[in-house]
């Protein structure tokens, strides 16, 4: 077996540089950093030697930094990432937040925070946090319980699994989220014979898990017998590239769909079929639409409380629930019958056991009386106010009319989202 020597933290990034997806680009697209005690001298160098292939990009502050990141990987669909890596001590746990909030919207990001030094001989180190009671906790360790996979690279030799459980992750659609490789900075420098073979490209696949026939004949089944059955379009939606499928289909069988926060953007807000979205943050007519549905159906949503009102928005008491998501995590959740699979495929499979079957007609009338009370409500100021502050829907109407068909808009927490 032919081998080359490497630091660890070389070999990271050599390895990180050739990892690359079906389209032939780079997973992790780049990494961002901020360069200090616990990664200067070992992820510094590296990261310099493959400057040509990896990128790198510094920011100001390690959660900003994180979240850039994050919101590069919601971009891109999941199918791109990128890479971040911070010092020890506050430089990491800045990113745990950021951590966090990729953990819950099961988003990929590579956090490499800096760590102490495995031999233990400076201890201890700038920025350390000692437990009298405990020999190996370390800060990093905080990172546990809001990454889908965490460890800590004390062995140079531990890259060898590491780095492919990472990505194994990473590229999972039903287990995606965050990982955070911990790397002692003194095995960062740390030299080791690594096998040739391991820096070889390899092809990492977004699977496309087909549903078992039998749950999908169940919902064809629950659909036919449905008096007023509604779709509620989640962010699974857009990952699986299923837009597209997802408004043929509401078009077909005339089956009428709203949108959750994540789900947001996946069809256009003018098909007559689109009732915009539900729950706390929701408009009228998609809270009328789901309060009478006898079916509702989750396509790749969570049906997290603003999108269910906490579970008063679906207040038919003769209701039945399906979920269509690839993780059967979230497929199981509410009790609703679970069809397992990618967004895209069981929709296309649907669609073939509904044949010509058309839903009765939605409540079109209330759609069109949303639209009216939220179009004058968010018209430019005139006359009298025209000079006077405006609301925060006239902000909004101002954005709207100015926006393109790529423009992507952010807003705040708080009472925001529900008005945008």
């Amino acid at each position: 077996m032919k081998t080359v020597r490497l630091t660890a933290a070389q070999a990271m990034m050599r390895w990180l540089s050739v990892q690359m997806t079906e389209g032939g680009e780079r997973f992790i697209e780049g990494v961002w950093a901020i360069f200090g005690h616990g990664n200067v001298a070992g992820v510094g160098e590296a990261l310099q030697g493959v400057s040509a292939t990896l990128p790198t990009w510094r920011g100001q502050n390690e959660q900003t930094m994180a979240h850039a990141a994050i919101a590069y990987a919601k971009t891109m669909k999941r199918k791109k990432a990128m890479a971040v890596s911070s010092s020890i001590g506050p430089g990491a746990t800045n990113m745990v937040t950021a951590a966090a909030l990729a953990h819950v919207n099961r988003l990929p990001v590579l956090l490499i925070p800096g760590d102490v030094f495995a031999n233990r001989r400076p201890d201890p180190v700038l920025q350390q946090i000692e437990d009298f009671n405990d020999g190996v906790m370390s800060v990093t360790d905080c990172f546990r319980p809001v990454s889908r996979y965490f460890d800590r690279i004390s062995r140079p030799e531990h890259l060898l699994t590491a780095l492919p459980r990472a990505m194994r992750v990473m590229t999972d659609p039903a287990d995606c989220g965050p990982v955070t490789l911990a790397f002692c900075q003194d095995v960062q420098a740390e030299a080791y014979d690594y096998p040739e073979s391991f820096f070889e490209p390899k092809i990492w696949r977004i699977r496309r898990p087909h549903p078992d026939p039998r749950e999908v004949a169940e919902l064809a089944e629950a659909i036919r017998s449905a008096k007023a059955p509604v779709l509620i379009s989640g962010g699974g939606v857009i990952y699986a590239d299923a837009e597209a499928e997802l408004a043929a289909f509401a078009k077909r069988h005339n089956i009428p769909y709203a949108e959750t926060q994540a789900g947001k953007g996946a069809n256009d807000w003018r098909d007559p079929l689109n009732f915009g979205s539900p729950g706390v943050t929701g408009s009228d007519c998609a809270n009328a639409l789901c309060a009478k549905a006898d079916l509702i159906i989750g396509v790749g949503t969570r049906f997290q409380d603003f999108t269910t009102g906490s579970w008063t928005a679906f207040a038919n008491p003769a209701r039945k629930l399906a979920s269509i998501n690839l993780a059967p995590y979230d497929a199981a959740k509410h009790d609703a019958t679970p069809i397992v699979g990618d967004a895209k495929i069981v929709i296309e499979l649907l669609d073939k056991a509904l044949g010509a079957h058309r839903a009765a007609e939605p409540d079109f009338a209330s759609r069109e009386a949303w639209f009216k009370t939220s179009d004058n409500a968010i018209a430019a100021p005139a006359g009298k106010t025209a000079n006077a502050l405006p609301s925060d829907a006239q902000v909004i109407g101002a954005v709207q009319r100015h926006a393109g068909p790529s423009t992507i808009v952010m807003c705040a927490a708080g009472t925001m989202p529900g008005a945008l």
